[in-house]
């Protein structure tokens, strides 16, 4: 299996220092572990946060390991050469478009909850979000009001094969667990 191991920024280096030494340390058969960069590690190297030579490392290997990125001495860039922009084109190359997020208390940690512990410890969730449409792929920019004021704006849109496919992945997902599954949306205020 080959592995592109994307470290990142910030903590990104050191979190995946330590997930390498346990990959390592696994000694699996026919791991391979590939180097790549991304953010503005990548930036300063390549001039782009998410450079063609990392995406054809992760084209070319079955997983990638992610560490974080984001650095503020990058804050002053154009919006596209920002180290958080590695994470959304990483997300539209590879058709990430699913987040699964667990929530569930660790047994023992229900009285740290601000909620009371019966009702902590029995939380299991599994949030479904959708990661390619909406505002993240939109339409974006700035504007000057009829008052004059700057506005920016963010257009958020789905298409119906987008709620689809992230649809299929809730049903799926809830049929491995406990068969229910919880629409959230702003239906009587937006459109999408």
């Amino acid at each position: 299996m080959k592995i592109a191991i994307l470290p990142g920024d910030g903590i990104g280096p050191e979190i995946m220092a330590e997930a390498v030494r346990v990959l390592r340390a696994l000694d699996l058969s026919g791991m391979e572990l590939h180097d790549g960069l991304v953010g503005a590690a990548a930036w300063r190297v390549h001039g782009h946060p998410l450079p063609p030579e990392t995406l054809a490392l992760m084209h070319a290997c079955d997983a990638l390991l992610f560490g974080a990125v984001g650095d503020p001495a990058c804050d002053g860039l154009e919006r596209h050469l920002r180290p958080e922009q590695a994470v959304l084109g990483m997300r539209k190359e590879l058709s990430l478009f699913a987040n699964l997020r667990p929530a569930k208390v660790f047994p023992g940690l229900e009285a740290h909850s601000s909620l009371r512990p019966e009702v902590a410890g029995a939380i299991d969730l599994m949030i479904v979000r959708e990661l390619n449409g909406d505002v993240y792929f939109g339409e974006k920019g700035m504007r000057t009001t009829a008052d004059g004021e700057r506005e920016g704006y963010d257009i958020m849109s789905y298409s119906e094969s987008e709620v689809r496919r992230i649809a299929h992945v809730a049903f799926r997902t809830a049929q491995g667990r406990s068969g229910r599954l919880c629409s959230v949306d702003k239906a009587n205020v937006l459109e999408t």
